[in-house]
């Protein structure tokens, strides 16, 4: 109307007065003849606003109800997913602080390597979702609006109405664009939009499921371990046989759904790569699935994984047996090197070190016995001259280098500043029903 086209106050008021009052049974009745959603509503809707039925959808098309409803629906998801992301963040650095000092057993290959900490290890999951956050971000900033673009994206059916005035068609491009809050249109489409955007769309989320399920999984083996387990309540059984058991269900179940979250981007990998010319309709049912599956998995995932990080139990005596067990044999350079400063030789070190190692770690792995390496060390004559820095070369915190520093660095410079955007909308704390 305000380019000029011949549409009534009149009209326009009859249909946002009529904008909610919504037939459904009707729309069902028109889609089971017509066999054709858009249309079943366009012709509900003008049974409603009997005056404005003649402009209804002109120079429309039915991508232009739908795939805009689409990119504003997925913009909207994006912002109902960021603060509970940010939220899970919180809940974590929160966690990564309290224990950025506690020296834990780090592993490579699932082996007994170099002490980390508990709040560091932590870190390398908040890394993980700090980057998830930002590409939630991009993916949701990048989005543009489909617009006014006609059956086959070249407007023609608006160049029509607007009797070839190529600016009138530009600008209701735009004011449309405007109106439903994007910066942007896409300049080029064909009857859709480029179905390459649900795969940008779609691999952010799923990206975001291979975090969780990293996260979760660690989790699933530190419960193992008895260093730190997911909240366990009163009254939970772990196991209808094993009534000792504790079983890590909520990373279990997050695991299982992020494992769902992942396989779905498969989905509109196949369909932007099978849309032939323009468009094909093979895009439509799967696209009304995965795309809401994708959205609604990851909220689920998104808030089990907050009440776990709201309820992480910590078991510092566990975690120091299992640093004794292991410490002993990763002191051996200290061990050396002290041996030198007290004037012996390196090499005579070296040697008498590695038979005491392995007696020792045949006590451990064939009587199932303690390490008692340090015990030999304190027997052995030769190793007098340390025995009284023995305790100091064995200190945790000694082993686990800036760890400490790295997580308050981290915390401070990255993270918390990712989170400010978020700050008021990330809520308390959440309850699990099942």
């Amino acid at each position: 109307q305000s380019l000029g086209l011949p549409i009534t106050d009149e009209q326009i008021q009859e249909m946002e007065a009529n904008l909610d009052n919504i037939d459904f049974k009707m729309a069902a009745e028109e889609e089971k003849k017509l066999r054709h959603d858009v249309m079943a509503h366009v012709h509900t809707f003008a049974h409603c606003c009997p005056k404005a039925a003649a402009i209804i959808h002109l120079g429309a098309t039915s991508c232009y109800v739908g795939d805009n409803t689409d990119l504003i629906v997925l913009r909207d998801g994006f912002n109902l997913l960021l603060p509970k992301l940010a939220r899970v963040i919180s809940r974590l650095a929160d966690f990564a602080e309290k224990y950025a000092d506690l020296p834990t057993l780090g592993f490579t290959h699932y082996q007994p390597a170099q002490l980390s900490t508990v709040g560091k290890r932590c870190c390398l999951w908040i890394q993980d979702l700090c980057m998830d956050l930002q590409n939630l971000e991009r993916a949701r900033d990048d989005l543009r609006f489909r617009g006014v673009k006609g059956t086959t994206g070249t407007q023609a059916s608006f160049l029509q109405l607007f009797e070839g005035d190529h600016s009138k068609v530009e600008e209701l491009d735009r004011l449309v664009t405007a109106k439903a809050g994007f910066k942007r249109a896409y300049m080029v489409t064909g009857q859709t939009y480029s179905r390459k955007v649900d795969i940008e769309v779609l691999s952010v989320l799923a990206s975001l499921g291979a975090s969780i399920h990293k996260i979760c999984t660690d989790i699933r083996l530190l419960a193992n371990l008895k260093e730190i387990e997911e909240p366990f309540e009163k009254d939970q059984i772990g196991s209808s046989a094993m009534p000792y058991k504790r079983n890590p269900m909520r990373s279990e179940r997050c695991c299982s759904l992020a494992r769902h979250l992942m396989t779905l981007v498969l989905d509109p990998l196949q369909t932007a790569s099978v849309q032939w010319f323009e468009r094909t309709l093979d895009d439509s049912a799967n696209r009304r699935v995965c795309l809401a599956e994708a959205f609604l998995t990851a909220d689920i995932i998104l808030s089990t994984l907050q009440n776990i990080s709201e309820g992480l139990v910590v078991y510092p005596k566990v975690i120091e047996r299992r640093i004794r067990q292991e410490l002993p044999f990763m002191a051996t350079e200290n061990i050396i090197m002290a041996m030198v400063k007290a004037g012996g030789n390196r090499q005579d070190c070296h040697e008498k070190i590695r038979v005491l190692s392995q007696q020792a770690a045949a006590v451990v792995k064939q009587e199932g016995g303690d390490n008692d390496f340090i015990a030999r060390v304190r027997a052995d004559p030769y190793f007098s001259p340390i025995h009284k820095q023995l305790e100091s070369l064995l200190d945790p915190s000694s082993f686990t280098g800036r760890a400490p520093q790295q997580v308050a660095k981290f915390l401070k410079e990255e993270v918390r500043p990712a989170l400010i955007p978020y700050q008021g909308k990330m809520g308390g704390k959440i309850e699990l029903a099942l």
